[in-house]
């Protein structure tokens, strides 16, 4: 079992920046294809980015692309999601994934790992 722990949620101005981490002690973490979700109040979880175990494919919701920088270390099993230019919009709890098939996925269902999530609220 791969055990996912997300932290640097929190309070933020519209237009701020917040840097999320989802780390594990999964020494296996290099082989694992990388996802951030969000869900908002009342919404449906959402797609927000994707990492391939490389590092070398990402993916973003439209919503969040040129916004928000998906990143991952696998020399400290440490995955990123640098979210710049905040809007109220983006105000979810954050969840990150990890897959261990071949692509990474864009879709909840491919993945099999979770994280228990990390807020973040933006203020207008």
């Amino acid at each position: 079992q791969v055990q996912l722990v997300e932290s640097g949620g929190g309070l933020v101005q519209a237009g701020g920046s917040l840097t999320l981490s989802c780390s594990t002690s999964e020494h296996t973490f290099s082989v694992f294809n990388m996802g951030w979700f969000r869900q908002a109040p009342g919404k449906a979880r959402e797609f927000v980015a994707a990492i391939s175990w490389g590092g070398t494919i990402t993916y973003y919701a439209d919503s969040v692309k040129g916004r928000f920088t998906i990143s991952r270390d696998n020399a400290k099993n440490t995955c990123f999601l640098q979210m710049n230019n905040l809007k109220p919009e983006d105000t979810a709890v954050y969840y990150c994934a990890a897959d261990p098939g071949m692509e990474a996925p864009t879709t909840e269902y491919e993945y099999d790992y979770w994280g228990q999530g990390t807020q973040v609220t933006v203020s207008s």
